[in-house]
């Protein structure tokens, strides 16, 4: 169990109105920092920096979420906390002495006089300010205006300094030396800092981490860099440091595109201005969890497919099935990426949970998932499905075998199910199956709490190459084509926003459009390794996306159809297999209005709509037999019933 952070920044957001409407300047910033971390923040102007740092100093209030420091929640200014402003924000009416010592008289008013005295004047020298402690501000320089702001805040030693670019008003020389007279003194008294910068070498010298902030609106945390240089610092050992170019090479390249983003989400404002009129909805939060097959949304947003229907969307990282199941039932997300059953399991309340009606407009993967076993078994001789049966029949019945699998109401369950069940091993009775989030099976794995799992990627490579696991089979060799994760809303949502419903299935199809070649591949693995998506090595995601794919047996696949994007429209066929399985493993009764209920919830026309006018080839909702691996045949056109 992890100890409390010194200070949380807990999913903050900051509203602010305008004549034009809510400004969102920050949404979902969260961070911890530990008790003498210096964390820099960076991004280019208008994403929130100054924003973020007077929320945290209690100088104003963030519109969700909080600041806890310590804690205690930050509701207003305290000694605790000292700002170096942007500005100089000396009175003038007080000499350079006077406006130091009045922090100092003020905090450490328990201190004999001669003590405070001598804490002014040393701040003074420290700044290089003694010869002109008894001048006005108006009769000093800009730059030395701002030292007298950088000795007021570290004279009362406060526990966390937050600094807005308090050196660029500086000279060279004298930044330099001040910045080394900061570390010294933040490393020596165990002062956290919290400190906003525009320049990448100031923040690589002073940081141990450093937050990259994307544009704004809606501006979010997107990357943290830690900084793994050692201390104590010099400017001169900084850059001559190996990996010196490398960090900054990456502050650089977040900033560069940051840049571009704003050109393009400019370019396509521009372009969507008359679409955006008849949207009722233009600023959307879309929850998604951090697999490979989240491709679609991350390229909406790389690619401007969002912006380009009018859409301003926010990408929220969930990181459970449950989590996205959650912040749809509070509103907190206008839509998500869903496993293929969740639209049918929160629209029945299935797991002792109201009804939620959901609507899906879109099939946004297939394929992509695999059956991994532990190593250990591997090693004792398990390779498939009839070895597995035949070392469950050694094991005592003192403690049940587990496997994982993702969600209830995911394929990944109804595959893993259907397989076991059809080697003659009964889930729920030989072996658990149980929910694991997608991040946490290896773990699980590693300990021998589950014997395997059925995921999607990059979990089943990550396994394999970390020798813990092997792929005994792929799900696209259990039911190729699979419908694998789709787009999910509300039914109230859907009602009250229809344009906008429309406009986030296009630019969504549009987006798996950009994602079916295998060209884009590559490009589209590095863009998912970024800490935005799945904050990965692109080895781990590649080769679920473009091959090869190593089973971890000596033997590797390389087939395009492994995870697809393609093939988008929601079929009636596949969902109504979907509530067989959740009738035949008991999660449910047969609904008496199946039909009307699976056909309400298929959006079918939106996605007819969409591909209209996105002038893409017209297709239609296939009632054909699905027929399994095992010769399982499943006719959709019969009445429901357990097959």
């Amino acid at each position: 169990m992890s100890l409390p952070a010194f200070l949380e920044v807990d999913h903050v957001d900051r509203v602010f109105p305008t004549p034009q409407g809510a400004y969102v300047a920050l949404k979902d910033v969260h961070l911890r920092i530990a008790k003498g971390e210096f964390i820099c923040v960076i991004g280019h102007s208008g994403c929130g920096k100054s924003t973020l740092l007077n929320i945290v100093a209690g100088l104003d209030r963030a519109s969700a979420g909080g600041i806890v420091l310590q804690g205690r929640e930050v509701r207003d200014p305290g000694p605790d906390r000292m700002v170096v402003f942007q500005n100089h924000s000396l009175l003038p009416w007080l000499t350079v002495r006077q406006n130091v010592a009045l922090g100092v008289n003020r905090v450490l008013k328990h201190l004999p006089k001669e003590e405070r005295r001598a804490i002014v004047a040393e701040h003074l020298e420290m700044v290089g300010l003694t010869a002109a402690a008894d001048k006005f501000p108006r009769e000093i320089s800009g730059g030395m205006k701002q030292r007298v702001g950088i000795a007021r805040a570290l004279a009362i030693r406060p526990e966390l300094l937050l600094l807005d670019e308090p050196f660029g008003a500086l000279d060279a020389l004298t930044r330099g030396r001040l910045q080394e007279q900061l570390m010294e003194i933040c490393n020596r008294h165990e002062i956290s800092a919290l400190m906003v910068t525009h320049d990448v070498d100031e923040a690589l010298l002073l940081s141990d981490r450093v937050i990259m902030m994307t544009n704004g609106p809606s501006a979010r945390i997107g990357h943290v860099l830690p900084v793994p240089l050692p201390r104590p610092r010099s400017r001169m050992e900084v850059i001559h440091d190996p990996s010196y170019y490398r960090l900054r090479g990456e502050l650089v390249e977040f900033l560069n595109h940051q840049k571009y983003l704003k050109k393009e989400r400019a370019r396509h404002q521009q372009a969507a201005v008359v679409a955006r009129g008849s949207i009722e909805k233009t600023n959307l939060t879309l929850g998604f969890i951090p697999l490979s097959d989240c491709a679609p949304f991350a390229v909406a947003v790389e690619k401007g497919f969002f912006a380009k229907h009018g859409l301003d969307v926010t990408l929220s990282r969930e990181p459970s099935w449950n989590a996205i199941a959650e912040g749809m039932r509070e509103g907190r997300l206008d839509a998500a990426q869903m496993v293929t059953g969740m639209p049918l399991f929160l629209s029945l309340g299935v797991g002792n949970q109201p009804p939620l009606p959901v609507r899906t407009s879109l099939t946004l993967s297939r394929n992509g998932n695999a059956i991994t076993l532990s190593r250990r078994l591997y090693d004792q001789g398990v390779s498939d499905l009839s070895t597995l049966k035949q070392y469950l029949s050694t094991l005592t019945p003192q403690r049940k075998p587990t496997m994982g699998m993702v969600h209830s109401a995911s394929m990944h369950n109804f595959l893993l199910r259907h397989w076991l069940a059809s080697g003659g091993i009964q889930p729920d009775q030989d072996l658990d199956v149980i929910a694991v989030p997608p991040p946490q099976m290896i773990a699980n794995l590693t300990s021998g709490s589950i014997l395997g799992y059925c995921v999607g990627e990059p979990w089943n490579i990550r396994a394999v190459d970390e020798k813990v696991g092997f792929v005994a089979i792929a799900t696209m060799d259990l039911w190729s084509g699979h419908a694998e994760k789709v787009l999910g809303v509300r039914q109230d949502w859907a009602e009250q926003y229809p344009n906008t419903y429309l406009a986030l299935t296009k630019a969504l199809l549009e987006a798996c459009a950009y994602c079916a070649p295998f060209d884009h591949r590559d490009e589209i693995a590095a863009l998912l390794s970024q800490g935005t998506y799945l904050n990965a090595d692109s080895r781990y995601i590649r080769p679920g996306l473009a091959g090869p794919y190593d089973l971890g047996t000596g033997k590797s696949l390389y087939r395009q159809e492994f995870c697809r994007f393609d093939g988008n429209a929601p079929h009636y066929s596949e969902q109504l297999w979907v509530l067989t399985q959740m009738v035949r493993w008991q999660m449910t009764l047969p609904p008496a209005n199946y039909d009307a209920l699976l056909r309400e919830m298929i959006s079918l026309s939106v996605y007819q709509r969409a591909i209209a006018e996105l002038e893409f080839p017209p297709t239609s909702d296939s009632m054909a037999p699905i027929t399994l691996w095992d010769g399982t045949v499943f006719d959709p056109t019969l009445p429901l019933a357990v097959r």
